[in-house]
């Protein structure tokens, strides 16, 4: 079985994330998306409302499955027999740090990283810009999936 792993905090999952996903569960018999714990950071969203909007969003790929992680993404790998990660590159700037991490992570467990390019209506997404536009009111209806979109709303009218 191919499996693969696309990694990420997903605070909160974009349609640019979305498209990573979708092309890699075209390409891979198993899709693990690993959303990162990183407990120095307060997101948004916590952990399991990230997992239920993915497991929302992703529920048309019968080949995916989501899961928290903390720690090496490549210790998440070897546990799962997971030989690739999949990231997506949206510009230049982007490569010069996932080709260092890509180089670490092959040199400590030989996980193969691969690079898909971003479909360019996504290059300049981030979820940190989609909070910040959220936040002042702007719509970003066009980068997140309506599940996303409500639970932005909902969360923002809240803090």
């Amino acid at each position: 079985m191919r499996r693969a792993v696309c990694p990420g905090s997903f605070d909160p999952i974009t349609n640019g994330h979305l498209d990573i996903i979708a092309r890699a569960s075209r390409l891979y018999d198993e899709v693990w998306v690993a959303v990162m714990i990183n407990k120095s950071k307060k997101g948004l969203f916590e952990i399991d409302e990230r997992i239920d909007l993915i497991h929302r969003v992703t529920a048309e790929y019968t080949n995916v499955r989501v899961e928290a992680f903390h720690g090496l993404l490549v210790d998440f790998c070897k546990e799962r027999d997971i030989p690739a990660i999949v990231k997506g590159l949206r510009a230049v700037s982007d490569f010069d740090y996932e080709l260092q991490m890509a180089q670490m992570n092959n040199g400590l467990t030989g996980v193969e990283t691969l690079f898909v390019p971003t479909n360019p209506t996504y290059s300049f997404l981030s979820s940190s810009l989609v909070k910040e536009v959220a936040a002042w009111g702007g719509d970003v209806s066009h980068l997140v999936p309506p599940e996303v979109l409500a639970a932005l709303g909902d969360r923002l009218r809240r803090d």
